[in-house]
């Protein structure tokens, strides 16, 4: 890895340390704060544990980033009291607070990428399950994650209940989360695709990897 991308990636944990601080700084429910602050701090822990073994390219961690900054801002205010989403809401008229579905569905689009480099890196996939796998495991995470989140909310703080689980009074906000997961994740997928082919239209030798982008 060059000198400019590890002072790129140094930058990234100071963004999320920086960014920690300020989410954990006087956040609307101290609680919810530091239930949804436990995945998020065990994921940093688990990227920076494997990295030496297994690092990914400069672009997944960027994303994973982008999708963690995503999850802090909604954790300080708490996903339905975010005020972009409550002036979206004012505007659009829209019934709720949108913000959940945002970053439910970034989390497919952003983390989509870093783990079809992950199956490239450990594996030997070739053709559509290069494809096809990333999108079953942002699915399959995205199921997961209700499941932990009813089990918190029933077990570590049920006094916390609805305002964790953030469902605003919808019986299908579960279901409508990962549905935005799924689409994100297609959507990263797609795009993935079109570049892919489009640089091997332009390139004879092969395409270039996405994350050759930031290297």
């Amino acid at each position: 890895m060059t000198q400019r991308s590890r002072l790129f990636l140094v930058g990234l944990v100071i963004w999320y340390l920086l960014l920690s601080c300020w989410a954990a700084y006087e956040p609307a429910d101290r609680h919810f704060w530091l239930l949804s602050s436990l995945l998020p701090s065990f994921l940093v822990l688990l990227l920076a544990s494997t990295y030496r073994y297994l690092p990914l390219s400069p672009a997944s961690y960027a994303l994973i980033t982008l999708f963690l900054t995503l999850h802090m801002i909604g954790v300080h205010y708490t996903y339905a009291q975010m005020p972009m989403g409550d002036l979206i809401n004012h505007a659009l008229h829209i019934g709720r607070n949108h913000y959940d579905r945002l970053v439910h569905f970034s989390f497919g689009f952003l983390l989509t990428y870093p783990i079809e480099e992950l199956f490239r890196l450990t594996g030997a996939l070739r053709g559509w399950l290069v494809y096809y796998l990333p999108v079953m495991t942002i699915l399959g995470l995205s199921g997961l994650w209700e499941i932990i989140e009813s089990w918190v909310a029933r077990v570590v703080h049920p006094e916390l209940g609805i305002t964790y689980l953030g469902s605003q009074g919808d019986v299908w906000d579960a279901q409508k989360d990962m549905t935005a997961a799924l689409y994100g994740s297609l959507l990263c997928v797609g795009l993935l695709l079109v570049w892919r082919l489009t640089l091997r239209g332009s390139r004879p030798c092969g395409a270039e990897p996405l994350a050759d982008v930031l290297r």
